[in-house]
């Protein structure tokens, strides 16, 4: 595009809607930054602005952001939706649903109303009201995946991998480039015994996106079911270079190496594990006490 259209308001709202579909948070705030140096008027695409600070945990940004807007417009949907998310970041989720209550009041085709009140549900664990909320999205706007998503990780949450799948496939169907959707596809199919289509999802979500150390070691999690032990260590390796502190790893690297009767790095591990997570000391303990038990045990060993 010329320059004079490029740095445009509209078109830097429109890259940054696309890098927020993309899961690319950091640059879809940049783009909207731009917009609000812009354009400080337009009310278009606050959803998906504050949605992505509330993801990047920007909680300072995200409460000047709010207090701008409403000072500037009060008749806007996208307004309360800004302000509902400031109150979600700070886990005010009862306060939160009141406000993306408000936008769907002043806007009752605004299917990211419904959604961000769904999602206030999920975080109370009150699943039905969550449903009816991602019900009534797909009912405004049956392309909002967000919607499908939110339904998909409910019935995940429930054990209904059936379901699960079939809502996760059909936001993937409106949104084929989204990493997440791909992970928790994987997910669901690697719990209902579907190994083989649990590591494609995972392998087009590492396609999309080589560095996403959730598809990797949820990969690696399907290796080691399907007793591949080498290469679920050369893949947790991987995601131990991008999430050095993160207990499940080492956790899950100590179980590899103990069936791969690398007892001493086992150890290593659970020990490491200990050490990030020590609520979980009675699990790793238990993996500890049982290193020089014989392979022939059950696959479904603990998990943190």
């Amino acid at each position: 595009l010329p320059p004079a259209h490029l740095h445009s308001g509209w078109v830097q709202g429109r890259l940054g809607q696309c890098h927020f579909e993309m899961v690319d948070y950091s640059r879809c705030v940049e783009c909207f930054r731009r917009v609000r140096k812009l354009e400080p008027w337009c009310a278009h695409g606050l959803e998906y602005f504050s949605t992505s600070l509330w993801h990047l945990k920007k909680e300072v940004e995200l409460s000047y952001l709010a207090q701008e807007v409403t000072e500037f417009d009060k008749l806007s949907a996208s307004t309360w939706i800004v302000v509902g998310n400031c109150l979600s970041l700070q886990k005010e989720h009862d306060t939160a649903l009141k406000f993306f209550r408000r936008a769907s009041q002043v806007d009752p085709f605004s299917a990211w109303a419904y959604t961000l009140s769904a999602h206030e549900f999920v975080a109370n664990e009150d699943f039905e009201k969550a449903l009816c909320g991602y019900r009534q999205a797909i009912g405004v706007n049956p392309r909002h995946y967000n919607a499908w998503y939110g339904m998909g990780n409910i019935y995940f949450r429930q054990e209904k991998y059936d379901l699960a799948a079939y809502h996760f496939k059909r936001a993937l169907a409106i949104n084929p480039r989204n990493t997440v959707l791909y992970c928790f596809l994987g997910m669901v199919q690697h719990n209902n015994n579907q190994n083989r289509e649990a590591l494609q999802a995972l392998t087009k979500a590492e396609k999309l996106e080589p560095n996403n150390s959730l598809a990797k070691y949820q990969k690696a999690r399907v290796y080691f079911t399907l007793q591949r032990y080498h290469e679920a260590l050369d893949v947790l390796e991987e995601v131990r270079d991008f999430a050095p502190k993160e207990a499940s790893v080492h956790f899950l690297m100590g179980k590899v190496c103990k069936r791969l009767g690398k007892v001493n790095e086992a150890i290593l591990h659970f020990t490491t594990t200990l050490d990030l997570n020590p609520k979980d000391k009675n699990v790793v303990k238990n993996a500890i006490d049982k290193l020089h038990v014989g392979d022939n045990e059950s696959q479904s060993d603990d998990e943190l």
